[in-house]
Parts: structure tokens; C-alpha cells; sequence
């Protein structure tokens, strides 16, 4: 069994290297969590809210420390490094103060003759395969809302950043929460897909790629085993005749190469009226040119490396087949000397673009947009669907009641009017198409890791 190495895209070197569980380890492991999910869930919910929220806190206090492993782990600048505390926060607790009422019972009667009620029952243990892009609050959202239903959850984060599965389950066994309760574990993918096909699981949650989600289906075949899948996106956004042109193109640009684009909604493809298009990429481009390409150590920069060079050469190699094809650059590299060919790659935005373009089809997950000019809403709304993925789409318009009656059109999980790569907690976050099925955050979330329960009790 070799072990697993995290390649820091700061300099190419090995930050951190763990080896993996054997299989009979892996298999230990499940058996403890399966043992401590009945006591945990026997204790009160308020308890096991304050344990999560306490977890939580014991995070944050780490968050210097958390921001500069993950700048060495995935590329994100220091300047930034910190933000995802907030959100880790934010979706806690708000799926705290939402469970006592989304785990009540349901009484339907309770009557002399009957009680007729709805319980929600925990699933049992809660498997969360985790990416590297936003490691902390893409695993919080299925972390939280499973310890606080009464699972236990076996955690396998990405290789990319192998440190926020161990910073996790320090912080929250130093708030209290059982070991058995909450494990972090490093397995290779034959075993991870060797435990789910031996239904070692009650739930599994994976966010990743397309092709990693099939492989957690085949894996999971025949065992019936619910799956939580947030796969690939290519994510528009549509610039209305009305919308506000400053407002949309920071907010646009901003979706766009944010994490050097690696974003799971980031902006990678957008649709503009005819009316504002030259005035909106002339905006776009000067707002692109305004970033700092370097190390994510620099508290300048605010544009990082990508977490691999082979996820940069993806998008190197998309640009050039677009530019091949027809396609327009307009950021000249030369105005950012620290790419190197490699993890450090300069943004890009691209017209002259069309649907037979890669770059505008398959997902890029890096610091590239395709820009297109469209007549009206009709034209725009085929273009958005026009793709294997949906997980969000940006309208940009001055009235509900369009973004409305065209979201009602778009085949996404999640329509925005006036903002976009952002995750409302109250609200679900799903997808479809190739986007994956399932959802999390929301008191939907709750019904993710729970399963309905019922009860029809009679005096005799």
C-alpha cells in the first residue's frame, strides 16, 4: 500500500504525506461508528447541538492556522485564507436553531383510540467524501446536520488538502464529541469503494467530479445505499438589457476567478444582451486585469495557483483549442509573469465563443470565462440549457418577477437574481442533470441524513 501525498501547488513540494488504512483498519473503523451511533443518538438533541456548535467554535479558534495550511494545500491566498470560518458559522448555526422543529414528531392523531405520528429516525453512519475546493464548508454541510440528527459520520477528505479532515476531528473531539463518534480516516479508492459495495454505509455523501460520482454509484449498485452526489458544473450567468452593468461584473467576474475559478458554482460561462455587451466586456477585462497573480503566501495576491498543475493544464488546454477554433483572448498573459506554465496560471476571458467549444461545454474549474452576445431571454435561456450540468444560473435583472419566470425555465438546482457563487443556508443546495441528485443545508438537509418513520399505535 503506498501511502497518499498532498503536492503543495505553492512550490511543488510534499507538504504532508499520511498512509492509508488497510482494509481491515477501514473496516474497524466503520464497526466503531456503527457501535457509537445508537448512544449518540440516545442523547438529547440540545446536547448534541451544543457538541457540534461547540466543535465548530473550537475550529474557528484555529483559523490562522487553518488559513495558511490551506494556502500551502490548495493555493488559496492567505488574504482569503480565513473565510470560509464564516461560512462554517453561518450554515451551523442556522441548521442548529432549525432542528428541534425539522426533527420533531408529527402528530397526525392522539386520541383515546389512536397516536398516529411521523418521527424522523437517524440513518445510522453518515460517510462524507470530501473535496479540496472548499474543504471545510462543503464537508460542514453534511457534517453538522448528520451529527445533529444522531448519525455517526466516517470523514475521507481529498488528498489535496489531507489536513482538514485531521483539523476537523481535533477540533471537534476537543469539544467533546466522542472519537467513535466522528472519524477522519485516509483510505485509497479501493477500499473506499470496497466499503461502500459491502454496505458499510447508511449514507454517503461524495462532492467531486463526474466520473468520481459514477464510480461511488457502481460501487454502491444493488446495495441500496442512499447517495448524496454534488458532481461537475458549468454554471451561467445572463446580463439583461436592465440589469445593473458595474453591479454585474463585479459580481460576475468575481464568480469567475475567485479560487483561481475553482469554485463548485463559479460563473464559467455567461450570456449578454446585445445592448450592453462591448461596455460589459471592456468592464470585465479591466476588472481581470486589476489581479495580482503570485503566492498564495503574498498578502497581495489575490490570485493564487490552481491546487494541481494538472488541474491548470486542463484549462491551458481548453483555452488553446477554443483560440483554435475562433475564440478571442483578451487577457494578455504577459501582464501576469508568475505564470509558470504550471500550477500558476493567468486568468483568461474569451469571446468569439460557441457551444462547440469546450470551454464553454465541459467544465473548467479554473480562472477562464466564455462571454457571449445574445438578441433576448430566448436565446439566452437555450444557451443556458444547453448543458450536461445544472447547479446554479445568475440572472441579472431589476425584477423579481422576470428572474422569476425565467429561472421557472432554466434546468438548474438553484436560480440568483443579482448575485451568484453563493450558498444560502436556508435554502436547499441541489442540482440535476449531471450535477448530481440529493441536497443539503435547509431543513431538507435534515431529510438527507434521516430517514421518515411511522407510527400507528392503538388502545385496544
Amino acid at each position: 500500500m503506498k501511502p497518499i501525498q498532498l503536492i503543495s501547488p505553492v512550490d511543488g513540494s510534499v507538504y504532508a504525506e499520511r498512509m492509508p488504512l488497510s482494509p481491515e483498519a477501514a473496516a474497524a473503523a466503520v464497526a466503531r461508528a456503527r457501535a457509537a451511533q445508537k448512544p449518540w443518538a440516545a442523547r438529547p438533541l440540545a446536547e448534541r447541538v451544543a457538541l457540534v456548535k461547540a466543535g465548530v467554535a473550537r475550529l474557528t479558534a484555529m483559523k490562522e492556522t487553518v488559513a495558511l495550511e490551506l494556502s500551502h494545500q490548495m493555493g488559496r491566498p492567505i488574504r482569503y485564507g480565513q473565510g470560509e470560518m464564516g461560512g462554517v458559522n453561518a450554515r451551523t448555526d442556522y441548521m442548529a436553531s432549525i432542528a428541534a422543529d425539522t426533527l420533531a414528531d408529527h402528530m397526525i392523531e392522539d386520541s383515546d383510540k389512536f397516536r398516529r405520528y411521523l418521527a424522523r429516525e437517524a440513518l445510522g453512519v453518515v460517510f462524507i467524501i470530501a473535496p479540496w475546493n472548499y474543504p471545510y464548508l462543503t464537508t460542514i454541510n453534511t457534517l453538522a446536520p448528520a451529527l445533529i440528527a444522531g448519525n455517526t459520520v466516517v470523514l475521507k477528505h481529498a488528498s489535496q488538502t489531507l489536513l482538514v479532515g485531521e483539523r476537523l476531528a481535533q477540533a471537534f473531539h476537543e469539544a467533546g464529541v466522542p472519537p467513535d463518534v466522528f472519524q477522519n480516516v485516509v483510505l485509497d479508492h479501493a477500499t473506499t469503494e470496497s466499503l461502500i459495495a459491502a454496505r458499510a454505509f447508511n449514507f454517503v455523501n461524495f462532492t467531486g467530479s463526474v466520473g468520481g460520482g459514477q464510480a461511488i454509484a457502481r460501487a454502491a449498485a444493488g446495495t441500496f445505499t442512499p447517495l448524496g452526489l454534488e458532481l461537475g458544473g458549468k454554471d451561467p450567468g445572463y446580463v439583461r438589457a436592465d440589469a445593473n452593468l458595474d453591479a454585474a461584473v463585479d459580481t460576475l467576474m468575481d464568480g469567475a476567478m475567485f479560487n483561481s475559478g475553482q469554485c463548485c458554482c463559479g460563473i464559467e460561462r455567461i450570456y449578454v444582451h446585445e445592448s450592453l455587451f462591448d461596455a460589459f466586456v471592456e468592464k470585465s477585462v479591466a476588472w481581470v486585469n486589476g489581479m495580482k497573480l503570485g503566492s498564495p503566501l503574498d498578502p497581495e495576491t489575490t490570485l493564487g495557483p490552481m491546487a494541481n498543475k494538472r488541474f491548470a493544464k486542463v484549462v491551458r488546454d481548453q483555452i488553446a483549442e477554443a483560440v483554435a477554433q475562433g475564440a478571442k483572448p483578451l487577457i494578455d498573459p504577459a501582464h501576469f509573469p508568475a505564470d509558470d506554465g504550471g500550477a500558476y496560471l493567468a486568468p483568461q476571458i474569451l469571446v468569439n465563443v460557441d457551444h462547440s467549444m469546450r470551454v464553454m461545454m465541459e467544465e473548467s474549474f479554473g480562472p477562464v470565462v466564455g462571454i457571449m452576445k445574445v438578441k433576448d431571454d430566448a436565446e439566452a435561456l437555450r444557451l443556458m440549457n444547453d448543458s450536461p450540468y445544472g447547479l446554479t444560473a445568475s440572472v441579472w435583472t431589476e425584477d423579481y418577477d422576470t428572474a422569476a419566470a425565467l429561472g421557472a425555465l432554466i434546468e438548474t438546482g438553484t436560480v440568483f437574481m443579482n448575485r451568484a457563487d453563493y450558498l444560502d443556508p436556508a435554502l436547499c443546495w441541489t442540482g440535476c442533470k449531471d450535477t448530481g441528485r440529493g441536497g443539503s443545508l435547509s431543513y431538507l438537509g435534515f431529510h438527507s441524513v434521516t430517514r421518515p418513520k411511522s407510527y400507528h399505535l392503538k388502545k385496544v
